[in-house]
């Protein structure tokens, strides 16, 4: 596997349980490193711009209308296959369909009210760490990119 950086959030329903500890805590149980954090709460016009690939989609509204109803908790998390190791963690994205353990499994209430955000590939990945975090704001360890 390769060294990777990828993009997690915990979404407002997430932070409204208090699961970020539990969140980060699994990531890094799994040999994952936090290089950025940072607690926020999305404008419109930030939720809209960060999901803009789903525009066009019919969930767009409400996908957008919930990442502004609280605060979220993002955070760069690296490490060997950092982007397919959170994507298992998280599990599906319907909790239903999640494998028992993941984080969806154990904390979601529905597809949208899922707990978790993680980055699908690499063109992701870079695409939404730099969407929240420069390059400077981001610890240096095992020479990620």
């Amino acid at each position: 596997m390769s060294l990777e950086r990828t993009l997690s959030i915990v979404k407002p329903d997430g932070v409204e349980k208090n699961l970020i500890g539990e969140v980060v805590r699994r990531f890094e149980a799994a040999g994952l490193r936090v290089a950025g954090a940072r607690m926020l709460h999305l404008s419109r016009r930030q939720a809209e711009g960060f999901y803009a690939v789903h525009q066009a989609r019919p969930f767009f509204a409400s996908l957008v209308e919930f990442m502004t109803s609280g605060p979220c908790f993002v955070m760069v998390l690296e490490g060997d296959g950092a982007i397919l190791k959170v994507r298992d963690l998280m599990g599906a994205t319907d909790p239903a369909k999640a494998a028992p353990g993941t984080i969806r499994k154990d904390f979601a209430s529905s597809i949208e009210r899922n707990v978790v955000h993680g980055s699908d590939g690499p063109d992701t990945a870079r695409f939404e760490t730099g969407y929240f975090f420069a390059e400077f704001e981001l610890a240096r360890r095992g020479g990620a990119a």
